[in-house]
């Protein structure tokens, strides 16, 4: 089985993998000053505590081994940050994502210039089963997608005001949170706030995928990538908090959107992990994408399924390269 969180940390180019290597909290050139005022509304308080973090799966190697964290009380956006969120943030701000920016050739060496317009990675399903090794099969690099244009320069977020916020990388997600007054999330808070209290248990919310036929996220249902039956309801994003909330009244643990963390990635780091409040290590490395800046993500998206990517289960791992975007990667906030 394959990881799909490698694909959504991904920034496409037609047919090539290309990589922006600075890591920086905005480079859009946009100054990005903090809301009037933040309060608590639509985010929910974790006393904190003690968890055992990380996953046994043999799948999972870079989630071993499983180790004691202890975090401190903090603030969580109850869903994902959704379109009409964002869009206050632009309309206060003008910041301009950056999947909307001009391209510098001198990035993207190898590359026809005139194929280097703004855009993003779309979920491009198949029309007949094709063989998974090779993801390019359903992704196309779409110029012109962005957040507020999903699909393309045709399509708009009107009527999809309540979805989750997509094509956003990670410093477009760091922009977010400080204008308002918040933060990301770090991993470890991340997975403490998904497990819900719960220990020991293949999903977030137990040990079946759908208890008593229950549908408790949004994933992919049918044959990966080019049949998903939309048996939960949805094919593609669903609107936020369209399914039940876990014990701490957060939604959308599972599925739908991979979610930005604050932690630089690195498959090793749970082996020497700090017990209290872990940050991530001091830097990346991904051994499948060395020269990049990677950080993690969570959560999987509407494309997991048990066919293809299968980390959306409990304690596993995502990664993206920080100025990749896709249309199945956001983000939700934390505050201390």
């Amino acid at each position: 089985m394959k990881n799909a969180g490698v694909v959504s940390g991904v920034v496409l180019i037609l047919s090539g993998c290309v990589r922006h290597q600075k890591d920086s909290a905005d480079q859009s050139g946009v100054s990005v000053q903090a809301a009037d005022s933040v309060n608590s509304k639509g985010m929910v308080r974790l006393s904190g505590g003690t968890f055992q973090m990380g996953s046994d799966d043999a799948g999972f190697t870079d989630a071993r081994p499983v180790h004691k964290v202890t975090v401190k009380g903090f603030w969580m956006d109850e869903h994902e940050v959704t379109n009409a969120q964002f869009k206050q943030f632009v309309d206060a701000t003008h910041y301009v994502t950056v999947a909307e920016q001009t391209l510098d050739p001198a990035d993207f060496p190898g590359v026809d210039p005139v194929n280097l317009v703004p855009g993003s990675a779309v979920f491009n399903p198949p029309g007949t089963p094709v063989s998974l090794d090779n993801s390019m099969q359903w992704w196309k690099y779409v110029p012109g997608a962005c957040w507020s244009h999903p699909f393309g320069p045709e399509s708009t977020i009107k009527d999809i005001e309540n979805y989750p916020v997509v094509h956003v990388c990670y410093e477009d997600a760091m922009a977010y949170a400080r204008w308002a007054g918040k933060r990301l999330p770090t991993e470890a808070e991340w997975e403490f706030a998904a497990r819900g209290g719960k220990t020991a248990t293949t999903y977030y919310w137990g040990n079946e995928l759908h208890p008593g036929g229950k549908m408790m996220s949004n994933n992919f249902q049918g044959h990966f990538p080019d049949a998903d039956k939309g048996t939960d309801g949805y094919k593609g994003l669903a609107p936020v908090m369209s399914f039940p909330a876990n014990a701490y009244g957060l939604f959308d643990m599972e599925g739908n959107a991979w979610e930005w963390c604050n932690d630089f990635y690195r498959p090793d780091y749970y082996a020497n992990s700090p017990e209290a409040n872990p940050q991530g290590p001091d830097d990346s490395f991904d051994p499948d994408d060395p020269k990049s800046v990677v950080r993690v993500q969570r959560g999987g998206s509407f494309i997991c399924s048990e066919q293809y990517c299968i980390r959306y289960k409990a304690g596993s791992r995502g990664k993206g390269e920080i100025r990749s975007a896709s249309n199945n990667l956001g983000f939700r906030c934390v505050k201390d």
